[in-house]
């Protein structure tokens, strides 16, 4: 029975001081959010001094339905127990908390109790409530860090870089991960709570939310909503009725808060660079370190049988693909999230692929990893967990053939050394790429290379890329760097290293591409038969025109050529194949003056129409961690040829430090244009003290 004169008037959770040494502050300066692993103090005021041997208790609740309930031992116990310690007055109390490094992450309730020496509670305040986080500061808890410079990158930066095009022609979109902005840590809980482990048995899951093993894991299958009531349903394909374009998307939060809003109700659209985006925000924000990384050439073997076969018919389209799955997409995303892995042997602790686009089923959702990229490297491919589906990813071989008529199959090529090029991440050390391929696999054509894939049950031959008999002919393509709305050639090459003249027909074939190898159409198609002499070459020219092209382009800009010669008194015909991303122009960002928290800024955003024909509906995007949610401006009118469009956009920057202004410009012709700027926000320094804040 609670004693009416109350006897404890106030709690103080100190979240201010808690929350810096914990580094939460960005989060939320009001309320109190800690790490595991690492004490934290609050302070009780009473009325009175606690009468003779009359005493504290403190219990945790967790749960929506108290699925948890924790006692807080008083004296210091064994390193898998909370306890608290007690200092001060009787009237002035100092708690300290102390969590065990694998607590459970969560939103606790703490009950204090005042306790008579024969066990009866004489008053009890149960309205104290705080957050856990994973702490990888901590070194016993699983997900630490030993380096301050990789957890300032992989925990606390709102602002990354994600790398996409082809693995000879990269280029870069900043992304806002945003993972203190308001709200956000709220959400992600969220996400926790409606995963299907969650909705079928609260309390299983409210104990395992401990592992993070488990929780990227729930994150995986919740970030894409295949089979579940996850945040984004993805979409490869135009138009996005319904919902936003994949490639309009410039952060995390707006997904999150739309899908959290709509009372966890899907967001439309995702592809794998959103989806990665979107998991690195909500991993960041629980607390584990984690990066967001790109695979050039990524192959999804469906079959497992580490090849990705292409069938193509006689003119060299795509053959009827309902019964082919295999594709190779020129990048696909996937996060890399770093923990021991305490459930395998030894050797396969560090970083951990997390892969949330919805591929293929797993243990019966669709979710993938985590898994060690040491054991890729290795060709470990019996760990836990989709080992074997992540090795194809960035090993398998390529296998094109032609389809002819009668049904049979013709072997025309196969590449054993494309697939899981130049894989990227944004380097710690500022907003450039760093190269971590070395991390996935051994040199190509290295004695360990081929150790690792005889391990991994896949052949191993030794890489012919030319043939030296007399007659042997020689294929490739060359291009310049196009720029998207211009005119531009291709020159396709025929060497002919024989010692005899060589007759050979030639089909070069221009479509457009998505980034993941859906065929938006034919360019331009070109067959001629020809004589290479002896020991010379031939070249080929197609010009490519805009009105050609704009036709079926698709929204990644993207063009595959596909040569294929047929010689004369030989039976296999050779082909090359080569993908020219079309340039993209650049949206410009001024900031004019100082930006200092709270108070108005400006911002010019400027942008001109590289194409012959004038722009529709022009909309520009921006956003920015601690200086604006997404916000949208419309652009009167047309933007003709050549045209220099400007807008003017007023703001006040709502945290201090280092932060990036984002803007995405798109229009009816043209799109995913994108610009980034840094806004370095300063303190606000009064002269007068008004009055308090």
């Amino acid at each position: 029975m609670a004693n009416r004169k109350g006897l404890i008037i106030d709690v103080n959770l100190r979240s201010h001081e808690n929350n810096l040494a914990h580094r939460t502050r960005e989060i939320d300066r009001e309320r109190l959010i800690v790490r595991r692993g690492q004490p934290f103090s609050i302070t009780l005021h009473c009325s009175d001094s606690l009468p003779p041997k009359h005493h504290l208790e403190l219990v945790l609740h967790l749960g929506k339905r108290d699925d948890l309930v924790i006692k807080v031992q008083k004296e210091r116990g064994a390193g898998d127990k909370w306890w608290f310690y007690q200092q001060g007055s009787q009237e002035e109390m100092l708690l300290t908390l102390h969590s065990p490094a694998d607590a459970v992450i969560g939103q606790y309730r703490l009950a204090v109790l005042v306790m008579s020496p024969d066990g009866r509670i004489l008053e009890k305040t149960d309205k104290i409530r705080f957050h856990l986080l994973f702490n990888p500061w901590c070194k016993d808890d699983v997900v630490y860090l030993p380096d301050e410079s990789l957890l300032q990158e992989y925990v606390i930066n709102e602002d990354g870089v994600i790398y996409m095009g082809t693995w000879d022609y990269i280029k870069s979109i900043p992304w806002n991960y945003g993972q203190f902005e308001d709200h956000v840590m709220d959400i992600c809980f969220e996400v926790l709570d409606n995963s299907n482990d969650a909705l079928k048995n609260s309390k299983m899951d409210t104990e395992h939310r401990s592992d993070p093993i488990y929780v990227s894991r729930i994150i995986t299958a919740m970030v894409n909503s295949n089979g579940d009531r996850g945040v984004l349903t993805g979409s490869w394909d135009e138009p996005y009725s319904g919902g936003v374009a994949p490639y309009r998307w410039t952060g995390s939060v707006p997904i999150l808060r739309q899908w959290s809003k709509a009372g966890a109700r899907a967001v439309k659209y995702g592809q794998c660079w959103v989806f990665a985006g979107v998991a690195c925000t909500v991993l960041r924000c629980l607390g584990i370190p984690t990066r967001l990384i790109t695979n050039f050439y990524s192959a999804h073997d469906v079959d497992g049988n580490l090849t990705v076969d292409f069938l193509l018919n006689e003119r060299l389209e795509s053959f009827d693909g309902r019964h082919r799955k295999d594709s190779s997409w020129n990048f696909h995303c996937w996060v890399e999230s770093w923990m021991n892995r305490d459930d395998l042997p030894k050797g396969n602790d560090g970083w951990q692929v997390l892969d949330p686009t919805p591929q293929e089923l797993s243990d019966g959702e669709f979710c993938c990893g985590p898994c060690p990229v040491t054991a890729i490297k290795e060709g470990n491919l019996g760990v836990k967990y989709d080992a074997q589906f992540v090795f194809a990813e960035v090993n398998a071989d390529i296998i094109y053939w032609i389809v002819q008529r009668d049904g049979k199959r013709q072997k025309i090529r196969e590449d054993q050394g494309s697939i899981g090029r130049n894989i990227s991440t944004k380097s710690v050390y500022g907003d450039h790429r760093e190269d971590v391929t070395l991390h996935y696999k051994y040199p190509e054509g290295s004695k360990m290379e081929r150790e690792v894939y005889k391990k991994a049950g896949r052949r191993v031959t030794v890489p012919t890329n030319e043939r030296t008999e007399p007659g042997q002919l020689q294929l490739s393509i060359k291009h310049a760097k196009p720029v998207f709305g211009t005119d531009f050639d291709v020159i396709v090459e025929v060497k002919n290293n024989g010692g005899r003249d060589a007759h050979a027909r030639l089909t070069v074939l221009a479509l457009a591409v998505t980034y993941n190898s859906l065929s938006r159409g034919e360019c331009q198609r070109q067959t001629i038969s020809m004589t290479v002499p002896a020991r010379k070459a031939h070249k080929e020219v197609l010009r490519l025109h805009y009105d050609d092209y704009v036709r079926c382009v698709s929204e990644h800009h993207l063009i595959r050529v596909k040569a294929l010669l047929e010689v004369s008194g030989e039976n296999e015909p050779i082909m090359t194949v080569a993908n020219i991303p079309l340039s993209m122009p650049e949206v410009l960002i001024q900031v004019l003056g100082k930006a200092v928290v709270w108070e108005p800024l400006k911002a010019n955003i400027s942008f001109t129409n590289p194409l012959p024909v004038p722009l529709k509906g022009g909309i520009f995007t921006v956003e920015g961690a601690g200086l604006l949610s997404a916000t949208e401006i419309y652009v009167k009118g047309d933007i003709g040829p050549g045209q220099k469009v400007s807008v003017q956009l007023s703001f006040s920057p709502i945290r201090t430090g280092v932060k990036k202004l984002l803007v995405d410009f798109d229009s009816d012709r043209l799109k995913d244009v994108k610009g980034v700027t840094t806004v370095v926000v300063h303190k606000k320094y009064m002269s007068v003290i008004t009055g308090p804040n």
